[in-house]
């Protein structure tokens, strides 16, 4: 089965994307996204958040350089490939989809164009092909039923790589079961991941649990001692790194002196002056205290404190 997507605005498009799991989708459900968690992912498809508007630029001018990565390859393999103006489903499970960038003429192959900042160079510089694009071209080439695939990359605008994938059937497998978990087991069955350290997490629980019920209390199941045993050492871990930080950002200010720049091997230290206006509450209050009480702004919220008692 397959959505034709040539007529589709870039906001529909997006928004097709959140009622199923594209190739995009696949390593976050695996964890291997260091940008994005299955957490965030599940508020994504259970409709609890939009598409941040930074994922939907991306995918904008993702689409843009994706001609000029495709007609490079074209020049640099000898091979023709084609526009796919399809959203493909999995011929079981119709909510895994896949939106490939080209098919390759007279091929069971897709081409998967990409570009890359610069900070990532080092990651296509050797055979391998960095996890999280190559279970993105697995899930691909599991909807189509194709036999192999080619990655086309464009990094910092001025290094062009392109390599060879083979179709990995166990790995297809694999991906596929997360997959029909995440969505049976968590999309559809409205259980939230594992909650993670994500701004999304903290921002979920806030707004889900904003009230509290005035003097209750709970008995906590006896595996949150290890938790906050951790916790709490973790806290203390951050406390004196942060100080051994600061020690060193001092050291280097007391090195810098009156100058504003200083340069070793591949590092510049910068320390220069950065003018701000800020009101002062204070002044305002008591020179202007009804204009204060206007713009005053009253917020609930809960503090999360955790303390030993004994």
């Amino acid at each position: 089965m397959a959505k034709n997507t040539l007529e589709m605005t870039r906001q529909e498009w997006l928004e097709e994307r959140t009622r199923g799991i594209g190739g995009s989708d696949a390593s976050i459900i695996l964890g291997l996204n260091k940008y994005r968690t299955p957490f965030e992912l599940w508020l994504e498809k259970t409709g609890q958040t939009n598409v941040e508007e930074s994922q939907a630029e991306a995918a904008y001018f993702g689409n843009l350089l994706e001609e000029v990565v495709a007609k490079e390859f074209e020049i640099r393999s000898g091979k023709k490939v084609r526009r796919n103006n399809f959203m493909m489903q999995h011929p079981e499970y119709n909510f895994i989809t896949a939106n490939i960038d080209r098919k390759v003429v007279g091929e069971d192959a897709i081409l998967e164009c990409k570009t890359a900042s610069a900070y990532l160079s080092k990651d296509w510089e050797s055979e391998e092909i960095p996890a999280p694009y190559l279970v993105q071209v697995q899930h691909y080439l599991g909807v189509m039923d194709y036999k192999k695939a080619y990655i086309a990359v464009l990094i910092g605008g001025q290094r062009f790589v392109w390599k060879e994938i083979e179709r990995d059937e166990e790995l297809i497998q694999m991906i596929f079961d997360a997959e029909v978990h995440f969505w049976n087991h968590h999309v559809l069955g409205d259980v939230p991941p594992v909650l993670d350290g994500s701004s999304a997490a903290e921002k979920f629980l806030k707004e889900r649990y904003a009230e509290s019920e005035e003097g209750k209390t709970v008995d906590l199941a006896f595996e949150y001692k290890e938790k906050l045993d951790n916790l709490l050492e973790l806290k203390q871990n951050i406390k004196q790194l942060q100080e051994l930080a600061k020690q060193t950002e001092n050291e280097l200010k007391h090195e810098l002196k009156e100058a504003e720049t200083g340069f070793v091997k591949n590092y510049q230290v910068d320390w220069k002056p950065v003018t701000q206006n800020r009101v002062d509450n204070k002044l305002l209050k008591s020179k202007y205290p009804d204009v204060y009480e206007s713009v005053l702004k009253q917020s609930t919220s809960r503090r999360f404190n955790v303390k030993e008692i004994g």
